[in-house]
């Protein structure tokens, strides 16, 4: 497996495992029996069992394929549907362990996942997945085209390092969480945050400080009311320990 060294927008470097083209090709195929078995239910049971296409052969072209493609969406926009629902994850990703992130180490948007799903054209669709499978053992970081385009990486899960080891922070039991919104935060986010906090406060660097809490405010909704920068990041971490540990 190749290291994939991930900059933060805040300069802090956090070092994560690529998933393997075998990783990545056995979630594909995962998520493609899933769709296969839904098409054989769809075909199956709708169209034949309940005499749908029979009723169908009345319409012109035009409504039939337009019938068709509703029935097969789920399909069409699978990929795309579930990493935006799982923040990264198709079921075949969730079950092999692996997530797509972006380069600067934050959570990729929709935005990013319809850049993926678009170029899964080219990738996978038009090339049988040949333009993909090249472009990911030619990368250092084994992205295809989707992935270089939308500027994310897929990463290895399986060999995390557990939550109590990173980003543990010390909270007495009569301890009163302030920021409940905080629960909007990932493992991944809360790890990053720590890491950028601990050595932007070593280096008394106010601008990463004040960078980092804008960041937190925007991806969670919370409007600072523990003091300044630095107190409303620490409070941050200690309610997210606090929730995570209490769930």
């Amino acid at each position: 497996m190749s290291e994939l060294s991930i900059t933060t927008t805040q300069n802090v470097n956090i070092n994560f495992t690529a998933a393997t083209v075998a990783d990545r090709m056995l979630a594909y195929v995962v998520d493609l029996l899933i769709k296969g078995a839904y098409v054989v239910v769809v075909w199956g049971i709708f169209f034949y069992a309940l005499g749908i296409n029979q009723g169908m052969t009345g319409l012109d072209d035009w409504s039939y394929y337009g019938l068709v493609v509703l029935f097969y969406s789920p399909v069409i926009f699978y990929s795309l549907t579930f990493e935006s629902l799982l923040e990264g994850q198709t079921i075949g990703k969730r079950l092999i362990k692996i997530k797509v992130v972006k380069i600067d180490g934050y959570q990729a948007s929709f935005g990013d996942y319809l850049m993926r799903w678009l170029f899964r054209i080219i990738d996978v669709n038009l090339s049988s997945g040949v333009v993909g499978l090249i472009a990911m053992i030619t990368s250092s970081k084994t992205q295809r085209l989707g992935d270089m385009t939308a500027g994310t990486a897929v990463i290895s899960l399986k060999n995390n390092i557990n939550i109590n080891h990173t980003i543990l922070e010390e909270i007495d039991q009569a301890y009163v969480p302030t920021y409940p919104l905080v629960i909007k935060l990932s493992d991944n986010d809360a790890r990053i945050i720590k890491e950028t906090f601990t050595v932007a406060h070593i280096k008394r660097d106010f601008a990463t400080l004040i960078k980092l809490r804008t960041k937190i405010e925007e991806v969670t909704g919370i409007k600072n009311i523990s003091g300044n920068d630095t107190d409303f990041i620490r409070t941050v971490l200690k309610d997210y320990n606090y929730y995570t540990q209490n769930m």
